[in-house]
């Protein structure tokens, strides 16, 4: 049946971004409908974001189109352009390949929620924008812009 039971979708706790990268989304959860769901050529991902996480770090996709949806709650969006708020109902999309970099904040008392949709490229590179890291898909490793392998956590 297509019907996914959420409740049963396996939650994920942080990120896999190594130190000290990791410590604005230790406390993000995620719970990825998509795959529960079988789909392969996009991702859906059910969000939980506690008051003071990311939702990444601040980044772009070298061959996937992003878009996010707020369920609940308040998320500020920080892109190139500045910090935007969005609020349940309101939704961000972003094309690939565009080189700005994006991501959520949640800066409001509680936890804000939210569907997170990419494409599935296998070839696709992420690029940080604050900070020297991508990570290719063909293999998910992080790397330094100069293709030296951050230590594995």
């Amino acid at each position: 049946m297509p019907k996914i039971d959420v409740a049963s979708v396996p939650q994920r706790k942080g990120s896999g971004y190594p130190a000290p990268f990791d410590a604005p989304c230790r406390d993000r959860v995620r719970q990825r409908l998509g795959n529960a769901g079988g789909l392969t050529q996009f991702g859906v991902n059910l969000m939980h974001l506690p008051p003071g996480q990311w939702s990444s770090q601040r980044h772009w996709h070298s061959e996937e189109d992003e878009f996010v949806y707020v369920i609940e709650g308040e998320l500020v969006l920080v892109e190139d352009g500045g910090e935007v708020v969005l609020r349940a109902g309101e939704s961000a999309a972003f094309a690939k390949n565009s080189g700005n970099g994006h991501h959520l904040i949640n800066r409001a008392g509680k936890t804000a929620v939210y569907l997170e949709i990419g494409a599935r490229s296998p070839t696709d590179v992420v690029t940080c924008s604050d900070i020297d890291m991508m990570s290719p898909s063909t293999d998910g490793r992080f790397l330094h812009r100069d293709g030296t392998p951050y230590p594995n956590p």
